[in-house]
């Protein structure tokens, strides 16, 4: 190949080696493009499973809680009526005079011990479903499960003291049915020195028609 040939065939050669050059360097270009774009999508599914898991859990421990206040105070209205019922059978416990009681008659006692026992079964069955009677006489006077009718003056005993319960109260797991209806003392040393002392509570209407 002569001296002229090579000088002419040289130029083609560099714009092919320039060319090739040129798209080898677009080709990295646009894959480090695609790249940075694919791990940016990954991120953003990344971010958005996390959520989802997130919000699942979330629901999971929402639905566990609800099923399980469902369990616990599905029979709160059921039992809240029921109340009225066990409260009727100690009223006519307590309605019957002394010297009945002590009359020996047959008839009579087996109607009291009757009257008892259909007491004890329906206080036993609403404890079976989480129903706890509350009688807190003696203890610190509480406003979410007390209701404070009256004080007592008292110096005796620790101011806020229950020294006198007028009606048991009920409650189911952490929330109170009906509450205590209790008188309280003042005039002696307080529980607690920031502890203000305890008004007498707003009338409580079911509770007075229960009474």
């Amino acid at each position: 190949m002569s001296d002229q040939a090579k000088d002419e065939r040289a130029p083609d050669e560099a714009e092919t080696t320039g060319a090739a050059t040129e798209h080898t360097q677009g080709s990295v270009d646009g894959d480090y493009e695609a790249l940075v774009r694919l791990l940016k999508e990954n991120d953003e599914l990344k971010d958005r499973a996390l959520r989802v898991a997130a919000e699942m859990e979330n629901l999971r421990r929402r639905t566990a809680r609800d099923v399980h206040d469902a369990r616990a105070y599905a029979v709160a209205n059921f039992a809240r009526d029921m109340l009225s019922v066990s409260d009727n059978l100690r009223r006519a416990l307590d309605a019957i005079p002394a010297e009945a009681k002590a009359s020996g008659d047959a008839g009579f006692k087996a109607l009291i011990e009757g009257v008892e026992l259909t007491e004890r079964a329906m206080l036993s069955a609403l404890e079976r479903h989480g129903v706890k009677k509350l009688e807190p006489e003696g203890e610190k006077f509480d406003p979410n499960f007390h209701q404070a009718m009256f004080e007592v003056p008292n110096p005796e005993v620790p101011a806020n003291t229950v020294v006198q319960v007028v009606q048991p109260g009920y409650s189911i797991g952490e929330r109170v049915l009906r509450p205590a209806m209790v008188g309280v003392a003042k005039g002696g040393p307080k529980h607690a020195a920031s502890e203000a002392p305890v008004e007498p509570g707003p009338v409580n209407e079911q509770a007075e028609k229960d009474a």
